[in-house]
This record gives C-alpha cells, structure tokens and sequence, in this order.
C-alpha cells in the first residue's frame, strides 16, 4: 500500500507553538504526532509514504529524510497551500495509477486500521472510501448519510447541526482509487470535501466506513490536550521514565504521565496525572504539573503550578507562577517570579511578561 499525508498546514489556531514547528511535530506523550501516524501506517501494511508538505518543510526531511520504519518516504511540496485535494493532484506522479492509496489529514490521532478500509474499498469497487466516525456535534465536520450497503448518498461539509443527515462525521482517513486524479484540477486549491466527495455521492462512487475506537483532531489546544490524555490512558497508562531521570525521593509522581530522558525533578513536586514532561526539563521544589504538556528543555521553577497548559520548548517559568488551563507558552518565552497566568492567556515565542494577565488574551 501507499499513502498519502497531508501535512501542509499552518496550525493557526496552535500558535504561537506552531510558530516554530509544523503541527505534525507537536509531541505527544513526548513523541511528535506524526510518529504516531507513521507507526500506525507500517503495522497496517502501508510501504511507501508521501508526505504533502508546504509549511516548515524542512522540518519533516530533517527528522525522517526518506525512509523510516521499513517504508520509503518522499515529499511532496506545495509551493503554494492547495487545500484538501490539490496536495493530492500534486502528488499524482508519486502515487501513480496501479492501485488504490490512502490519503490522510496529518493532524488526526487514531488506531484506526488502514488495511480494513482499505479491504472495505475493494470489495465496493468505490472511486473514494472514507472512514467515519460518530460525533455528538457533526456541525464541525463534514458528515454522510449512507444507504445500506454503505453507499454515501449525500456528502454535506458542516452542515447546521439541526440540518445534518446523520452524526457519521469524516475521520480524514480515505482510500481512493486512481480515478480520483480526474476529479481534482490542478494548479489551485481544492476542496476534496467540498468539490469532490459531493460530486462522487452524486454518481454513487462514494462508500463509507464506520469505526470505534481513538481518534481525535489535534487542530485546537484543548484537542490536542485531550489527545495527550487519551494516549496515555490507552497506551502508556502506568508513568513511564525516561533514561538518567534525577528526582527526589519526596517526588509523586501521579498515573499516567511520562517523562523524558535526563530531566531534573527536584524535592516535593508533584507531577501528574495526565502530564507529559520533555527532556531535560528542569522542575524546581514544589512544583505542580497535571494535566499539561512541557516540550523539551523547559524549565519550572521552585512552587510554581502548571495546569491544563502547554509549555513551548527552552521556556522559563520563574518561582510562584500560576499558568492556568489553556494557556500556551512560546518557545523561549520567560514567566518572571510571582505572575499568574489566568486561563486562555497564550505568549509568543521569546517574550518576557513580568506582570499577571487575569483574561484571557495573547501577549505579542
């Protein structure tokens, strides 16, 4: 099998972390989201990957150059955004005509099983088979009505959620036949929910697939908080230390959390649950951290609590600190002593904030 990974996104609503790296490298329980992907993409079979890239594209060759967990690996580079479907037009020459592929949104997490759906697709004989999966709002997503035997028969992109056909929202997960290349214009941006998958339901070449189980779009801060949480309730679930960890015998540590190699936990702090701490990390006395994310090199220091937040690499928080839920930190960014940081508060990379800010907001 092959596939295809979009991969080209601005994570605008992630800044300012996504300022300094793609949202395909965010870590998760201390491993970036698209390792995760690619892991879940070799178990099911797949040889050969694509990844559609256009922002911090560099990024992605630095990390996996062009092989990695026994799949080959090229790149795809949009030198302008194409949306959903044109980073698949782009790669046609990649992909090529012999069979069908998967093609996939990058920021999904989910242990969801490729080869199923792709098994569900050859024996429809569809031009485009999309995994669904059941949602208590389905205005957020695109949503299908299927027929029976499965076959979408209308395909409507975030519909009012009085007006949906059905709660069967897509997962970004399709296969698609060679066909599809026909479907899509090249050379601007298209919309494969909006353009394509309508036209195909119309001529009844459009199967869907339901499923249960992980998945979640890491698209917003409290989704990818949330998919850290389900990540370490279903696949580490006991805390996990990394290698040459120095903490103190007084440290709790609370199920489930995860922490990198050579990070520093000083006396009496309490770690978790539901934390995933970086490597190198550096936390003082007394510290609190649950329920947050802290990417590598982070360091907290003495009495200082962190809860329901995200801490951007090589950041500073100082003593006495209070970072609230859904704050994000930037990378770099300095906390001085005794700030309190209320919720939704997001600061940009490098910035020093020396005061408390009660609302939420972000400081440039």
């Amino acid at each position: 099998m092959k596939a295809v990974i979009l991969a080209g996104g601005f994570a605008t609503r992630l800044r300012p972390l996504s300022c300094t790296r793609p949202k395909l490298l965010f870590p998760i329980c201390n491993r970036p989201l698209l390792d995760w992907t690619l892991e879940r993409l070799a178990k099911s079979g797949v040889k050969q990957v694509v990844l559609a890239v256009n922002y911090m594209s560099e990024a992605f060759i630095q990390r996996y150059g062009n092989s990695t967990r026994g799949m080959r690996l090229f790149h795809s580079k949009e030198e302008e955004p194409l949306g959903t479907g044109g980073p698949i037009k782009n790669a046609e020459g990649l992909i090529g005509h012999e069979e069908p592929f998967l093609a996939l949104n990058g920021d999904i997490l989910t242990n969801f099983d490729h080869s199923e759906l792709m098994k569900k697709h050859i024996e429809k004989g569809a031009t485009a088979t999309i995994a669904l999966y059941r949602v208590e709002d389905p205005s957020r997503y695109g949503v299908a009505e299927l027929t029976k035997e499965n076959c979408v028969v209308r395909f409507v992109e975030k519909p009012p959620r009085k007006e949906a056909p059905s709660n069967l929202a897509n997962a970004g997960i399709y296969v698609l036949d060679p066909e599809i290349f026909d479907y899509i214009p090249s050379g601007r941006q298209v919309s494969i929910e909006r353009e394509v998958f309508p036209k195909l339901a119309d001529e009844g070449k459009l199967y869907g697939h339901d499923f249960e189980g992980l998945w979640i779009d890491i698209g917003k801060p409290e989704g990818y908080l949330k998919a850290n949480r389900l990540l370490l309730d279903t696949e580490i679930k006991k805390s996990r230390l990394g290698k040459s960890v120095r903490m103190e015998s007084t440290v709790e540590i609370k199920d489930p959390t995860v922490v990198g190699d050579n990070v520093v936990i000083e006396e009496k702090s309490k770690v978790g649950p539901y934390a995933a701490i970086g490597e190198r990390a550096i936390l003082g006395k007394g510290v609190r951290v649950q329920n947050s994310i802290v990417f590598p090199g982070v360091i907290i220091s003495d009495f200082t609590s962190v809860k329901g937040a995200i801490i951007g690499e090589d950041a500073i928080i100082g003593r006495r600190v209070k970072v609230g839920h859904g704050c994000m930190i930037g990378d770099h960014a300095v906390i001085q002593n005794n700030v309190t940081l209320a919720r939704r508060v997001t600061v940009c990379p490098s910035r020093v904030v020396s005061k408390g800010v009660l609302a939420p907001g972000c400081l440039m």
